[in-house]
């Protein structure tokens, strides 16, 4: 590793040469993402927490977990289930990092 002072150098060494931190990083940024598509589509659909859970018939902590990145599930489950509550189409795709 190159001598460095700058702080986000020294964590991107750190984490190309730790494959769980990767993966642990991908995992989180993956939640993250859909922490906001959940929260986003909730706004738009104008519902709160509450009534969210209840048209997909799950407590709204649920809900809450899945906005906050903290759900434990299956989120892809879940996901097809909002997009069905909220009369839309869950649509997955591949897209390259580099």
């Amino acid at each position: 590793m190159t001598k460095t002072t700058n702080a986000l150098d020294i964590i991107d060494n750190l984490i190309d040469e730790d494959p769980e931190m990767l993966e642990m990083i991908a995992e989180a940024s993956l939640n993250t993402e859909i922490a906001q598509l959940i929260y986003d589509a909730r706004m738009k659909a104008n519902l709160t927490h509450q009534q969210l859970a209840e048209l997909i018939k799950t407590e709204e902590s649920v809900i809450v977990d899945l906005e906050e990145a903290d759900y434990e599930g299956n989120p892809l489950i879940m996901l097809q289930k909002i997009a069905i509550a909220l009369n839309q189409r869950l649509k997955l795709d591949f897209v390259s990092v580099a």
